[in-house]
């Protein structure tokens, strides 16, 4: 039977330091909450290389006596409480009594601390868990803590710790969370030597949202309170028009600590039912306060994860919170119009009247061509390019007498036109047009002999004609003996999406006259900055603003339309969600979710001459079969199927 051994002290304090201290942000949140726990209303915490190497929080609390000072550092030495029962009423955020010896046990800690009883203050030095020394110090009144080279004694444990940046940014992730929690609460964040949160203390909820998630964000919200059964919740939410594509700018507080709770999710989507749209989600900075005696905060050692005595209160109380402040909020959407210049299929002409020749069996006029998806996306790469690149242009310049023309469908055929005033020697009109007619002809055929790259796919082998558009969704196509049913978002969206694969990192983008600004939780920003040239080669010119913040002054040209702030939350949020995903794949879902953006959405309006060219370079393209959800993009029908639904045929 193998032998039972009794640990030393100093294996048992690093294994007790594995479940308290995680990484460089753990150790933050010990000791600032000591130092709210001691009465601080100013707190500066300074970090450098992400809390690796030093930490340093100064307080203006009510300090440690000389006598008490070594015992702060013995584990399970508390002056929170006392008893069995205190447990059943904890409103400290600390209590356990590990924070300071587990710390302490796997880093070189220097604490500086006074009274204000007292004259001189003390100095107190531990190195991986041993005395180093204890002097008189000069201080002021509270407490100085610094903590330099985390795990320096546990290499195990340092190759776990990520990059630099990232371990700052979870740092700033849970100054950000106290910050929000205590709004009375001055708070001061130094990172490598540049203030990056400074709030005012003033005991505004509003002045500290703005000061830790900006003036945009803060901007979107709410104000609310509301009280039922004891259970007061107040804070802001975010407005129905400004929900995100995820939950991870969702603050729950209880009792001035920051919580994890399915229970406040759940009731406060539940608030916004039948009021956003599905998959996207509300933001709230929501303070609860219950009687200590419902919760148990005393289920895990990170402390985020409670327990209510009862749930359903917490339901209701967080739910008609929600509900109350979105019956009076009377805001609406606004729109934002900019003056842009479009691109047309083929130039419009400057004066008197122009041949228009396509490859489809139908002509369009302007007015249909004017709001088609076709030209400003998916055509780009089976038909403008080869047309913008065409020498002669064939504009005709002749006296200003026909005002409007409508000419023949197929090149082998004299357009036809009617005037609006009388027009004189038809047959010279006419002759004219033949030769105009003939020269284009010779023209577009010579260019394209030199340009064999860029002639446009030819129709596909089997003729079809577009019957229509049935719901605005589906277009339906008759093929020869078939049927075809297409589902026009998901075709396009493949269209869009294998044009952007196959970009080989040159996506056509768009530069944007006024760069946007986003914000972004830490987790999100920081998966951002770790994939600047992934979204780089994918399109997107995503640049660093601090304090949570990025801003966007590139695009893809298939998506400057879009709201770019919902689509970077939405690639930001991926990226969290997904940091050991290989880049290919990323690459693969970013594209994806830009097609998606870009594509036209069942719904749209589509004119006839835009679904005749969609056909025809969807049909000229059989490998499109299904679209990057892996739905179908044309459902088929023979004609015997159908004679024999109807009894034509047995």
């Amino acid at each position: 039977m193998p032998q039972i051994n009794i640990l030393p002290k100093h294996i048992a304090e690093l294994i007790a330091a594995g479940e308290v201290v995680e990484r460089p942000a753990s150790v933050v949140k010990e000791i600032v909450e000591n130092a709210i726990d001691a009465g601080a209303d100013k707190i500066t915490l300074e970090i450098q290389r992400g809390g690796i190497t030093y930490i340093r929080i100064t307080d203006n609390g009510c300090g440690i006596d000389r006598a008490n000072i070594r015992k702060a550092f013995i584990s399970h030495a508390t002056s929170k409480i006392s008893a069995a029962d205190d447990l059943n009423s904890i409103y400290t955020l600390g209590f356990r009594g590990e924070a300071l010896a587990s710390i302490a046990a796997v880093s070189r800690v220097e604490i500086m601390t006074r009274t204000v009883d007292e004259n001189i203050g003390t100095r107190y030095c531990v190195e991986g868990g041993r005395e180093v020394l204890l002097d008189d110090a000069g201080c002021p009144e509270g407490t100085t803590l610094i903590v330099r080279d985390l795990f320096y004694n546990t290499p195990a444990r340092m190759k776990f710790l990520k990059k630099d940046v990232s371990e700052a940014n979870a740092v700033a992730g849970v100054v950000d969370r106290i910050a929000l929690s205590h709004p009375d609460i001055s708070v001061r964040f130094i990172r490598d030597g540049k203030d990056a949160l400074f709030t005012p203390g003033d005991g505004s909820l509003k002045n500290t949202v703005q000061a830790v998630l900006g003036r945009d964000f803060a901007s979107t919200l709410i104000e609310t309170s509301y009280e039922l059964d004891g259970v007061k919740v107040y804070g802001f939410i975010s407005k129905p028009i400004n929900s995100r594509p995820n939950r991870t700018m969702q603050y729950f507080f209880l009792n001035g600590r920051f919580i994890k709770t399915r229970t406040g999710m759940v009731a406060l989507e539940e608030a916004y039912k039948n009021q956003i749209m599905t998959g996207k989600f509300p933001a709230c900075i929501l303070n609860i306060e219950a009687s200590a005696q419902s919760v148990d905060v005393n289920v895990h050692p990170a402390k985020t994860e409670v327990r209510f005595e009862n749930e359903k209160k917490i339901f209701n109380a967080v739910y008609y919170c929600a509900k109350s402040a979105l019956q009076t909020d009377n805001s609406r959407a606004q729109i934002n119009i900019q003056q842009k210049t479009a691109r047309q299929f083929i130039p419009e002409p400057m004066s008197g009247s122009q041949m228009k020749l396509n490859n489809s069996s139908y002509s369009a006029s302007s007015a249909e061509k004017s709001d088609n998806f076709w030209v400003k996306t998916t055509a780009d790469r089976f038909v403008s390019d080869a047309t913008e690149k065409r020498k002669p242009e064939i504009i005709v310049h002749r006296p200003a007498v026909a005002t409007n023309v409508t000419f023949c469908e197929s090149r082998d055929t004299v357009g036809e036109f009617s005037d609006s005033t009388e027009i004189k020697n038809e047959t010279t009109e006419a002759e004219q047009n033949c030769k105009i007619n003939s020269v284009q002809e010779e023209n577009i055929a010579s260019y394209e002999q030199e340009n064999d790259s860029d002639k446009v796919p030819d129709l596909a082998t089997e003729p079809f004609r577009v019957i229509g558009e049935a719901f605005k969704t589906y277009i339906i196509v008759e093929q020869g003996e078939k049927l075809l049913i297409i589902d026009k978002h998901a075709a396009h969206e493949r269209m869009l999406f294998e044009k952007l694969r196959s970009s080989q990192g040159e996506t056509e983008t768009q530069l944007l006259l006024v760069p946007v600004t986003v914000t972004l939780s830490k987790q999100e920003y920081d998966a951002v900055l770790d994939n600047l040239d992934l979204l780089k080669k994918s399109g997107y010119k995503v640049e660093d603003f601090g304090n949570g913040m990025v801003t966007v002054s590139e695009c893809p040209t298939a998506v400057a339309d879009a709201d770019l702030d919902s689509v970077i939350m939405e690639l930001a949020g991926y990226l969290a969600d997904n940091k050991k995903e290989l880049v290919p794949n990323k690459l693969d879902w970013i594209y994806h979710s830009t097609a998606c953006r870009a594509a036209i959405k069942a719904g749209d309006r589509t004119s006839e001459y835009e679904m005749n060219k969609f056909v025809e370079s969807l049909l000229s393209n059989p490998e499109i079969k299904f679209c990057p959800h892996g739905r179908p993009v044309i459902v088929e029908m023979t004609k015997k199927e159908i004679e024999k639904n109807f009894g034509r045929i047995q």
